[in-house]
């Protein structure tokens, strides 16, 4: 029986299937090519009591962010800028100074903790994945590879190295185990202390049919309904939260422990209500959402097969998680799509999972001339348009799957 990870209630039957996918972010080299590549169900739950999205976890955390883990946060000017933006805000807004402690949980390659310590704030990452967490060191950054979990929490505290601020960025969805994460946060969490988290808000995965961004290494998709009743499980309380645009719509919210000054925004009250309207809390919403999904995919493959008919060279900008999503659901291979690119070098020389498409670096592109370029990564579309525009010289066109596959020719 699959029972729901935040409350344990039981889940019936999953209201979207995709398939058997391989891990989204499991790049292969040339010789795992003659490899077994294993796959997994890609399929999605809804609990009907606490509406937390999730998939079951068949594929263990500590295998997917493991040492040779190919995600670095550092390859993107737009995640950059926002992070530099939210520095700012923080330190304007709560006055962390040098006397301060920041942890970041799932710090990557130190993509954001690196503002603050300009700042000259005292800063901790965790971060799993080996790969990435040496990065972070390279730039200063101290950095436990660990997973945060509530005896990492406890250790924190038998420490006495207690932050004033925990920030996790697009991590909450990572973790299997939520319960325990988030009894981690009440216990590492300093007296009047304040945790931000940022993730994708399912109201925007529904509304903008961003299927695509399911994979396994999303375990949880969240609402914040769901949150606010899994932080006040564990003693902490969601003070106030922020619309954000970042990948293709996220909330980020801010918590305490239960009983401290900070007052609840409306901005509370004012999502809850937008979820409800939007049907968030209803079952029907989620039964509907696959019939969306079926269609995008004939619109796209009908797209990609028209251009190719008619004798046009199609490749991929960007490897993203949720581009190997997109390809494997679709069953887009090499007889449509000849290859991707990417700006980070991790990924370059690889294949991607599944599909097993070649991952080059964008200056392929200039060099092949391509009639269509497919942007696999389209929340950062229009920064990999505006590097990209040069395509217009041979009179290139984009091609944009989420939420409906579209050519953009005017750019």
């Amino acid at each position: 029986m699959i029972t729901c990870r935040s409350c344990n209630s039981k889940l019936s039957f999953p209201f979207l299937s995709l398939g058997n996918s391989p891990i989204s972010n499991a790049y292969l080299s040339k010789d795992d090519l003659v490899r077994m590549e294993p796959y997994y169900p890609l399929d999605v739950y809804v609990c009907p009591e606490c509406f937390l999205v999730q998939i079951p976890e068949y594929g263990r955390a500590d295998e997917i962010f493991s040492q040779d883990y190919a995600y670095f946060s550092s390859y993107s000017k737009t995640w950059l800028d926002h992070c530099q933006n939210y520095v700012e805000m923080m330190v304007k807004k709560f006055g962390y100074n040098s006397s301060s402690f920041v942890i970041e949980i799932a710090s990557n390659d130190g993509y954001l903790l690196q503002y603050f310590l300009e700042k000259g704030i005292p800063v901790l990452g965790v971060e799993p994945s080996g790969s990435v967490a040496e990065a972070a060191k390279q730039k200063g950054i101290s950095t436990d590879v660990t997973f945060f979990t509530q005896e990492y929490a406890e250790n924190l505290q038998k420490e006495g190295k207690l932050p004033d601020l925990i920030i996790g960025n697009n991590v909450l969805a990572h973790v299997p185990n939520i319960n325990d994460f988030v009894a981690g946060l009440k216990i590492a969490l300093s007296e009047n202390g304040i945790i931000t988290m940022e993730f994708p808000h399912v109201l925007r995965l529904l509304e903008k049919k961003q299927f695509d961004t399911i994979y396994h290494e999303h375990y949880s998709y969240y609402s914040l309904g769901p949150v606010i009743e899994l932080f006040k499980r564990h003693g902490l309380i969601i003070f106030d939260v922020e619309e954000l645009k970042t990948h293709g719509g996220s909330i980020r919210i801010y918590a305490s422990h239960s009983g401290c000054l900070h007052k609840v925004s409306e901005n509370v009250t004012k999502i809850i209500e937008i979820e409800k309207k939007a049907g968030i809390y209803s079952l029907d919403t989620y039964n509907s959402f696959a019939t969306q999904v079926y269609k995008i995919k004939r619109d796209l493959l009908s797209l990609l097969f028209e251009i190719k008919n008619n004798g046009n060279k199609i490749v991929g900008y960007g490897a993203p998680a949720k581009g190997n999503t997109l390809l494997n659901y679709c069953g887009i291979r090499s007889d449509l799509l000849d290859y991707t690119v990417d700006i980070s070098p991790h990924k370059q020389g690889k294949f991607l999972p599944g599909t097993h498409l070649p991952i080059y670096s964008p200056d392929k592109i200039r060099m092949d001339r391509p009639d269509f370029i497919l942007i696999l990564p389209w929340n950062i579309k229009d920064e990999i348009i505006c590097q990209c525009s040069y395509i217009r010289e041979w009179g290139g066109r984009f091609i944009v799957p989420i939420p409906e596959p579209e050519v953009i020719d005017e750019f």
